[in-house]
């Protein structure tokens, strides 16, 4: 164990610090700009879920809205650095009979925890990785493809990142509060401003306008329909530039806009009005999408974490949980709603799905359609930059929070004792920080390794069309061995997603468990709300199996996620009895150590 004389933290945040930091980890700007694709490709043809996606998220944002409410509870009775695996021990010592299970609930808490604060930062990573490959290939198409950057590339740019956002965790939260406060204001503005623009592109084409249409090989979008030949490839130019369809007069066809919802063969376009946009279509379309969304909206609970750095724990971290969410989650909801009623036959889901950044194409057209042709490049690079520093500030709190509770069962001696450790000068967990960083660079590579398998894959035309090079077109193989393989960044999202289904059904838990017969129990806010917590948790889970097995969604993804939470369960089991068993510690506590902060 440290010695008691052992730095501690130091107390420094209000609840402005602590709310940036929640709101950090929720990043709009990163998550629309990459989510959207891996939302987009859950499904293919017409068993596409993609229809749901709005309403994906707001069930997502209801759960989470549950779990907030029972992080807020929990937060005013135990105000401490270990978030949930903190919660797990206090709620369980304040029981009279159920304190014995104090210690083996709180390791549960905190292993299971691991699943999804190990793995998110990696999935971060590997985000940027996918960023960097798509504005590469925008600036110089002859070395990557901006719609299907090169593996190695988006590798060594995770590797890279990971490191980076490392050092600045290590160096202290200070410098990290500040940075979040600044990335929140830019991320928000720059991406509401995308958000308006889009709509206004769906209200000034109306079916059958003229309008644009994007062509993924130059990034470009134009106003004029493509020519083909005989097999329906674009014809292009030398520079690859798509060439006109021309009417009897010689003179190029104006592209006519259309929102058909779908394809002569069943593949999803776009949406023909509002309701559609935030209709269910069907129910188990829905939770498939919640059990991708949720990955959007995790990061509430961050704050929690940092107990021992907030000025007044009780007070603040209870509103920044709750603000956090509630902020954010607005923000995500007007953003796709705005992403997904832009789709046109200009740019459908389908040329979405072939995408690394759904978004950033948007970002063209409707610079374009404001600006002039040619000039919504420019405005994408521009938001680009505000995406960057979402990504950062996203991947940043990621290693804070999970350094954090690492280092908690690190001081508690419960992982091994040099998590529990502190930098003597910049007082950061810099054991956990560094080892983080090592695991997120992994799950980075993994990530971005097979980024096009499964219902992304790309035709054998595209895959030939790629720049050739190590960096740029090493990792693809043709399209029928590509689409039999799992979508490696759809599969790592499920495994941190399944992580947090787990966690946060614990924290409702724990919050029923801290406040049964407490004097200031609510049946609203410790019973009712927890209950729908648990259930709707527990319901997201059962769909990683019988959603697919319904034929919902991905198949190999889910099947991964659940193999690999299984091995780290099992591995977290032998673990824990065999580290109990030579420290000489009891399982199931037969005398109680002592309360501290208790319920009744």
């Amino acid at each position: 164990m440290p010695e008691a004389s052992a730095p501690e933290m130091k107390k420094t945040l209000g609840v402005t610090g602590l709310t940036s930091n929640a709101m950090a980890l929720i990043a709009p700007g990163a998550f629309l700009w990459l989510t959207f694709y891996i939302q987009a490709t859950e499904g293919a043809g017409a068993a596409s879920t993609a229809p749901a996606m709005w309403l994906g998220i707001l069930v997502s944002m209801l759960l989470c809205l549950s779990t907030a409410v029972c992080y807020a509870e929990l937060a005013k009775l135990y105000p401490g650095t270990g978030s949930s695996y903190y919660f797990a021990e206090q709620a369980f010592l304040s029981r009279d009979k159920g304190f014995k299970y104090a210690r083996i609930s709180k390791f549960i808490v905190g292993w299971s925890s691991h699943l999804y604060y190990w793995i998110y930062p990696g999935v971060m990573v590997a985000t940027m990785g996918i960023f960097c490959g798509y504005i590469i290939g925008t600036l110089y198409p002859s070395f990557m493809s901006a719609s299907n950057p090169g593996p190695v590339f988006m590798g060594l740019i995770a590797i890279f990142f990971s490191f980076a956002c490392a050092y600045v965790a290590y160096r202290g939260v200070n410098a990290s509060t500040n940075l979040n406060l600044g990335i929140n204001i830019i991320q928000i503005t720059g991406l509401v401003i995308f958000s308006v623009m889009a709509l206004h592109y769906r209200a000034v084409h109306p079916e059958g306008s003229a309008g644009l249409q994007f062509d993924a090989t130059t990034g470009a979008s134009y106003t004029y329909q493509f020519k083909t030949d005989a097999t329906g490839a674009t014809v292009r130019d030398a520079n690859q530039v798509p060439q006109p369809l021309l009417n009897s007069g010689g003179q190029p066809v104006p592209f006519v806009t259309s929102y058909v919802d779908r394809d002569a063969t069943g593949n999803f376009l776009a949406h023909p009005s509002k309701g559609s946009v935030v209709g269910v279509h069907h129910i188990s379309w829905v939770f498939i999408q919640a059990t991708v969304a949720i990955l959007i909206l995790v990061g509430f609970e961050s704050v929690t974490s940092m107990g021992g750095e907030a000025k007044n724990a009780t007070r603040d971290i209870p509103i920044a949980v709750i603000a956090s969410l509630l902020i954010q989650g607005s923000c995500y909801l007007f953003e796709y709603f705005a992403a997904n009623y832009y789709l046109n036959s200009g740019y459908t889901l389908q040329n979405a799905n072939g995408s690394a950044a759904p978004i950033g194409d948007m970002m063209v057209v409707v610079g374009d359609q404001l600006f002039g042709i040619g000039h919504g490049r420019t405005f994408m690079l521009v938001e680009a930059f505000t995406v960057f520093l979402a990504i950062f500030g996203t991947t940043l709190a990621c290693i804070n929070t999970a350094a954090r509770v690492t280092y908690a069962m690190g001081k508690d001696d419960e992982a091994a004792e040099h998590f529990g450790l502190l930098h003597s000068e910049n007082l950061t967990p810099h054991k956990a920080v560094w080892t983080l960083a090592t695991i997120s660079a992994v799950v980075g590579c993994l990530g971005v390794a097979l980024v096009f398998g499964g219902a992304a894959a790309p035709t054998d035309a595209v895959i030939a069309a790629l720049p050739h090079g190590i960096l740029s077109s090493f990792g693809y193989f043709s399209n029928a061995k590509m689409a039999s393989m799992p979508n490696s960044l759809l599969a790592v999202t499920l495994t941190s997603n399944f992580g947090t289904f787990i966690l946060y059904g614990f924290s409702c838990m724990l919050c029923m468990v801290a406040y049964h017969k407490h004097p200031k129990f609510s049946f609203i806010r410790h019973f009712a709300i927890p209950l729908f917590g648990i259930l709707a948790n527990l319901a997201c889970m059962i769909f990683y199996l019988v959603g697919y097995a319904m034929g919902y969604g991905a198949k190999l993804e889910p099947r991964i996620a659940l193999a690999v939470a299984a091995i780290w369960g099992i591995y977290g089991g032998i673990y824990f009895m065999s580290s109990s068993k030579k420290k000489g510690k009891a399982v199931i506590l037969t005398e109680h150590p002592g309360m501290g902060n208790q319920g009744a």
